[in-house]
């Protein structure tokens, strides 16, 4: 691959001022994203900054004037997981996100499978169907499912099936198509030779799609994680009691009690933030490959 970069057009290796002369050409494209980059990057820097400065100083100067009088202290993070709750509510949201993002992957993935590998009445029907439910919006669903769960005598507005059930099924028109347009892009010989050895629908999606669409499904599991994890609107219809209640509930309450506890705010702000940080660093691989999965065959 070095060989290949430090070679011109015609296969000849470049000189020392040509080498200078293509690092020049770069330098400007580089500094422009190097330049978007930090500016997408100041934000959650002051909001990290301020999350660690004492309140008085938060109220007196702006977060950047640690660079001349840096102070810091715990106790916004101490007052946040303990006097306001905060630590049982990040507990509530990986205890609603984690189901949230396992249930709809592991059904999606078996309907896309159906959907592209296995032969039934209405298939393509049935995948139009799916897709335009894509077009529906959520909201128009809150009121009938709220209305079933408390007739139904369950429960399940107390706890955590609610909103499980909610997200498994507002996620799974997405997935289906997403992991759908992934599978069909598989090679049909493959399918086939397993077809013909004597496995079964349910081998060939164990043993050969899912090692060969690792990408796609965990691009999806970060699209699905993310999107429960900053959820409000959904945790505030179907997670009715307060001890199931997420971070993004409790930062709210925290907003409309204090006001002015802006370094609380910031505390918080920043603990329900480093969790999706840290998902999608860690999958970032995977998360890409997914998107650029089918672009070409």
């Amino acid at each position: 691959m070095t060989a290949l970069r430090d070679t011109t057009a015609e296969g000849k290796p470049l000189t020392i001022s040509g080498r200078l002369a293509r690092i020049a050409g770069r330098g400007p494209t580089h500094i422009i994203l190097g330049l978007i980059g930090l500016i997408w990057l100041v934000p959650s820097l002051g909001l990290l900054i301020t999350s660690f400065r004492p309140s008085a100083d938060m109220r007196a100067t702006g977060w950047w004037t640690v660079i001349f009088e840096p102070r810091f202290t715990l106790a916004n993070y101490e007052r946040v997981f303990s006097a306001e709750g905060m630590g049982g509510a990040f507990l509530n949201s990986l205890f609603i996100t984690i189901p949230s993002t396992i249930l709809p992957l592991l059904i999606a993935s078996m309907a896309a499978y159906a959907l592209a590998w296995v032969k039934f009445p209405l298939r393509d029907t049935t995948f139009l169907v799916i897709v335009a439910m894509l077009m529906v919006p959520v909201q128009i669903g809150f009121i009938p499912l709220v209305t079933a769960y408390r007739e139904s005598g369950t429960g399940l507005l107390t706890n955590y099936g609610a909103v499980w059930l909610a997200h498994t099924a507002y996620a799974l028109p997405f997935g289906i198509f997403l992991l759908r347009n992934f599978f069909i892009t598989l090679p049909r010989d493959l399918i086939e030779a397993a077809r013909m050895d004597g496995a079964s629908n349910v081998g060939i999606f164990r043993t050969i799609v899912v090692p060969l669409s690792v990408p796609a499904i965990a691009a999806y599991g970060i699209f699905q994680f993310l999107w429960v994890w900053n959820d409000l609107l959904m945790a505030l219809v179907y997670a009715q009691r307060n001890a199931i209640q997420p971070m993004t509930v409790k930062v709210t309450q925290l907003l409309g009690t204090y006001a002015t506890e802006w370094s609380l705010l910031a505390a918080a702000a920043f603990v329900i933030m480093v969790v999706p940080l840290i998902v999608f660093l860690s999958l970032q691989r995977f998360f890409v490959q997914g998107l650029l999965a089918g672009s070409v065959k």
